[in-house]
């Protein structure tokens, strides 16, 4: 009896033991939810979702789908890919996980479920990159003569694709060849038509495509020109003893050496009479010459020269003598009395009655001087 009883004991376990087995296998394990696409940025980690119900006994899988490369099964590693890993929640949610994510991980990713007929689902893992600037294909600094055709390129790369936006890195606009100014120019190629020296200076590159940051190259555009001269002031009159400036205005490329010269062809020194000084501003340069106490001898032709590389010119101003002027009694000025009368005001020699005289009449000329002329 009582081995009976064993024996029945015996049945009943072996019968439970294949009623759970069968029932894991009668479970119908399903996904419960589409495999999100993930977008991430490279170097960061990606994680890939995979929902399933209804489990069971069976098993999920992740695969790589374009080389067919099986990475993890279950909870276990496959690969020697040490940038994968696998994770689970409670057998419904498995995570495939890329760390450290490359250009190269980019594409589709299987989950499957070792039913059968084998059941699987894709997602697709996009990894973004931030632009870089390439320097091999991308304009250096550039040095042209002035006139002359300038295209400035700049090359990126990344994904999505960069955008490329052409500033000027001190804000003055930029010349479309319709002649229009624009604060910025999209594309790859800056084109530069017949490059004037005001066009001159520093350009940024900038490429973007939405995963920050952008990025930019700075390219310096240096345009050479010979020097040229302009003068406001070509005459200058002045008396003896007085002192005069005088200013010219030259614009060079590569910088340009400046100085004065007098009639004889003499450089002007530097010295206690004479202050010649020079002020730069970008490839403008204002000159000056100060000459003080005009003597006879100071009269004459002074040229301002400029000199660099590409040539020279020169520029001509005279000065020439006036006559000196004089202060009257009543406090008014007039020019040349103490060595020539105006024969407008001559004076004779009379008493101080008569010299009243003769000021109140030039008071009065002064005075109906400015209704005559209306």
């Amino acid at each position: 009896m009582a081995e009976k009883r064993a024996r029945f004991r015996s049945i009943v376990v072996l019968a439970a033991v294949v009623v759970a087995v069968t029932a894991d296998y009668l479970e119908n394990p399903k996904f419960s939810h589409p495999i999100t696409n993930v977008t991430v940025a490279v170097g960061r980690e990606a994680i890939l979702a995979c929902l399933v119900e209804d489990l069971g006994g069976y098993k999920v899988a992740w695969l790589r789908v374009d080389t067919q490369t099986i990475l993890t099964i279950h909870s276990h590693v496959i690969t020697k890919n040490h940038r994968i890993g696998v994770t689970h929640s409670e057998h419904k949610t498995w995570y495939l996980h890329i760390k450290e994510v490359r250009e190269s991980d980019r594409g589709w990713y299987m989950c499957q479920i070792n039913t059968d007929p084998m059941k699987s689902q894709v997602g697709y893992l996009d990894v973004v990159v931030p632009p870089d600037i390439l320097d091999y294909p991308t304009s250096t600094d550039m040095v042209v003569r002035e006139g002359s055709n300038v295209n400035l390129r700049c090359v990126a790369k990344g994904s999505p694709e960069p955008s490329i936006t052409w500033r000027r890195e001190t804000g003055e606009p930029l010349k479309l060849l319709t002649g229009e100014e624009v604060g910025s120019i999209d594309g790859p190629v800056l084109n530069i038509t017949r490059v004037s020296r005001q066009q001159m200076g520093p350009y940024l590159c900038i490429a973007s495509n939405g995963i920050p940051p952008s990025v930019s190259k700075r390219i310096m555009l240096i345009v050479h020109f010979p020097p040229m001269i302009w003068i406001q002031n070509q005459l200058v009159g002045a008396y003896e003893g007085q002192q005069i400036t005088l200013e010219c205005h030259s614009e060079a490329f590569p910088k340009s050496i400046n100085y004065w010269t007098t009639d004889k062809g003499e450089i002007v020194p530097q010295s206690g009479k004479y202050e010649p000084t020079y002020s730069t501003n970008g490839y403008k340069i204002h000159m000056k010459l100060t000459i003080r106490s005009i003597s006879p001898q100071d009269y004459g032709n002074y040229k301002c020269v400029s000199k660099n590389s590409l040539g020279d010119t020169d520029g001509t101003i005279q000065v020439f003598a006036i006559p000196k002027p004089s202060k009257l009694s009543n406090g008014l000025s007039r020019k040349g009395l103490d060595d020539q009368p105006d024969s407008l005001f001559q004076e004779e020699e009379v008493g101080s009655g008569g010299r009243a005289k003769t000021e109140l009449i030039f008071v009065a000329f002064l005075v109906a001087l400015p209704l005559v002329l209306q």
